[in-house]
């Protein structure tokens, strides 16, 4: 489900990475035939991309620096407002991810290389880069934005050519440092994305939620690219564009740990997990990827996958019927999950990692569960 990747190490400590440039590689073959060059570029950057959803840490620039009060009262008044000069008109170069994409096609890529953060500048040369984005942006017209998210101290922005089938994301701190960056050949799926569960599903929680994957592309859901989870959710709780509060490698400390998970329609249970530890935020165990973990079987051939659970918190188990809204667990972070939150998904089969996901079909179709989105829950 969920790995870590360290990138800016300056920026923040715990990311979630989750196999996305598989993507990239295995599918749009023409595409990939006749754009070589800019691979290069998905490769290097690639493997730097943060995705904010595990929580990230204060700063190490902030713990290290003294606040703007701190620093008025120990400096001269012309000292600092020479200073704060100084740093109004470095904002104003820098580049916004308002002004990425219109930078990036008419502008100058070096000013994007040097915002860059050393780790992506080691990956990639300028030439390279220069090379690998003319080559890919070949022959577009128009960008659509995709997605627009702001978490735990990271933005996100993604967009798509006029075509559907080019993607950029990137990936921005609070100062504007470009602390990742991918672009992607994009597929979709239309014959399954239409094709949806026969049983209506509710929410399995209560109150308000945050879609940290979910879509019907790669940049606003990595599962999309891989048919065994191709429609699975992942689920989070913020506050203030956050996931948690105080220290980050605290399980109590994220807003949806130890929140209620409930039957998200009818059925029997034909399999559950209950004894594998929760992780320390930012130790996956990639042995049991699901974690604990409540299969579901709703009859047409449909099952669902709550995955993730707290440790000791099943309130199921297997055999037993249960009724849409029943109690089944606590959400938790065990499994290959970098912090608290619910991976859910309707399969073909009971099997997570052998059978095919199935587009599901919500009784609340009001609400759109994409990324970036909230929505509400089951009444609280």
């Amino acid at each position: 489900m969920n790995r870590i990747h360290m990138g800016s190490k300056r920026r923040a400590k715990m990311f979630i990475q989750k196999e996305r440039m598989k993507a990239g590689y295995d599918v749009q073959k023409d595409l990939r035939r006749s754009h070589k060059s800019w691979k290069l570029l998905a490769a290097a950057l690639g493997a730097c991309v943060l995705l904010s959803a595990c929580g990230t840490t204060e700063s190490s620039d902030q713990r290290e620096r003294p606040s703007a009060e701190q620093a008025s009262s120990d400096a001269p008044a012309a000292e600092n407002t020479n200073k704060e000069e100084t740093n109004s008109a470095k904002e104003d170069a820098m580049i916004t991810p308002e002004h990425f994409i219109d930078t990036l096609m008419n502008g100058s890529k070096e000013d994007i290389y040097n915002q860059m953060s050393p780790e992506l500048q080691d990956t990639i040369s300028l030439e390279e880069f220069k090379t690998s984005v003319d080559s890919f942006t070949e022959g577009v017209t128009s960008w659509e934005q995709v997605t627009k998210v702001k978490m735990n101290n990271l933005m996100e922005h993604s967009w798509k050519d006029q075509t559907g089938t080019r993607g950029i994301q990137a990936y921005f701190a609070e100062d504007y440092q470009i602390d990742g960056l991918l672009i992607q050949p994009l597929e979709t799926y239309e014959e399954t994305d239409k094709a949806f569960t026969k049983t209506e599903f509710q929410f399995p929680m209560k109150g308000e939620w945050f879609v940290f994957w979910g879509g019907n592309d790669v940049m606003s859901n990595y599962h999309y690219a891989h048919e065994t989870q191709r429609y699975a959710v992942d689920i989070i709780r913020t506050k203030e564009d956050s996931s948690y509060q105080g220290e980050a490698a605290v399980n109590e400390n994220y807003y949806a740990f130890g929140e209620p998970l409930y039957a998200a329609a009818d059925g029997t249970v034909v399999e559950v997990k209950n004894d594998i530890p929760d992780n320390t935020p930012g130790v996956m165990n990639a042995e049991e990827p699901a974690g604990n973990v409540v299969v579901i079987d709703h009859g047409n051939g449909e099952y669902s996958v709550t995955a993730h659970l707290k440790e000791g918190s099943a309130a199921v188990k297997m055999g037993d019927k249960v009724k849409q809204g029943d109690l089944i667990g606590q959400l938790g972070n065990s499994g290959n999950s970098s912090e608290a939150h619910l991976h859910f998904q309707v399969s073909d089969g009971p099997d997570l990692f052998t059978s095919r996901s199935i587009q599901i079909r919500w009784a609340d179709q009001s609400q759109v569960l994409t990324r970036g989105n909230t929505f509400q829950g089951l009444p609280e």
